[in-house]
């Protein structure tokens, strides 16, 4: 509570007045579609009225010119709207002392062969889009996540299959370890086939209830090679700040820590902090829902941080 009540005040004082600049922005941008809408309309109708079916065709490459132009102010409203935000954010997150400064790219991806390394989704991952790269170090850990839209193509039908869409991480710790680990959620188990298959040739064995907490079980399938040290890489802790962020949120967590490398994917059907053109964006609810998922997976890497 007195984290979000902290990043309230933030917001308050530096996220709000950015996201009223930028407000006006987007109110500009749609005075100016709307008069370009009725102007248009207005030469259309005279045009017509007067016949003046030359004229109209000399007109057709300025009104192609202009449209393009606004959707050029879109495009450009869209693409500057999720950065100055996603800093702003960022910014809040590395004041804690345990943080290093974290950099964001908005084109960049995490790379398809740590995607695949992390044992999660056994794909070809045909089509592998990203975007929204953040990048830091958290104590001893240096991390990396993204977005990610994963699709593969289908064995029956001549289309692409999701496999998975949300934010992906990456984080390596500095010293090597043993074993390890895959959580992964219990109503999926059906899609997971192929993953569960791959870990146990990989040695891995299914945790019996009473290894991992009663709650935990009931709803991650969890696997672990014989020599991982499942309470050190797995703590309590870890496992209520998961099964926390799952009830309040209802998506979907797979985990995996191979040696010592770890790897989290958490499913968002949408896209996060995409603006909006035709509404506000001035929104608490919008900008805390992006901060919350961040906040998780730096929390999971912080409680392994402070583990080891």
């Amino acid at each position: 509570m007195r984290r979000i009540d902290e990043f309230r005040l933030f917001y308050n004082h530096t996220i709000h007045p950015e996201l009223v600049r930028m407000e006006s922005v987007r109110k500009r941008l749609l005075r100016l579609m709307l008069v370009s809408t009725i102007a248009i309309a207005i030469i259309c109708v005279i045009l017509l009225f007067f016949q003046a079916t030359l004229f109209a065709f000399f007109l057709v490459l300025p009104f192609g010119f202009y449209i393009s132009y606004l959707l050029y102010r879109i495009q450009e409203f869209r693409s500057t709207f999720k950065p100055n935000v996603v800093n702003l954010i960022l910014d809040f997150v590395d004041n804690s002392l345990n943080y290093g400064t974290l950099k964001y790219d908005s084109d960049k991806k995490v790379e398809k062969k740590r995607f695949l390394n992390s044992q999660i989704f056994k794909t070809p991952a045909a089509q592998y889009n990203g975007e929204d790269h953040i990048s830091g170090k958290i104590g001893e850990l240096d991390f990396e996540l993204s977005e990610l839209n994963v699709k593969e193509y289908s064995k029956v039908r001549s289309r692409l299959n999701y496999v998975f869409r949300g934010i992906f991480l990456y984080a390596k710790l500095n010293r090597e370890m043993e074993g390890e680990i895959l959580i992964l959620p219990k109503q999926f188990k059906q899609y997971l086939s192929k993953t569960i298959r791959s870990f146990n040739l990989r040695g891995g064995i299914e945790l019996e209830g009473d290894t991992l907490g009663l709650n935990f079980g009931n709803h991650f399938l969890s696997y672990a090679t014989i020599d991982a040290n499942i309470a050190g890489l797995l703590s309590q802790d870890m496992q209520h700040t998961i099964l926390e962020y799952r009830r309040r949120t209802e998506k979907e967590i797979y985990v995996s820590f191979i040696k010592n490398e770890i790897y989290i994917a958490i499913t968002e059907p949408k896209d996060i902090l995409e603006p909006y053109i035709f509404s506000s964006n001035v929104s608490f609810e919008l900008i805390h829902e992006f901060f919350e998922e961040i906040d998780l997976l730096m929390s999971i890497v912080e409680d392994f941080d402070k583990s080891h």
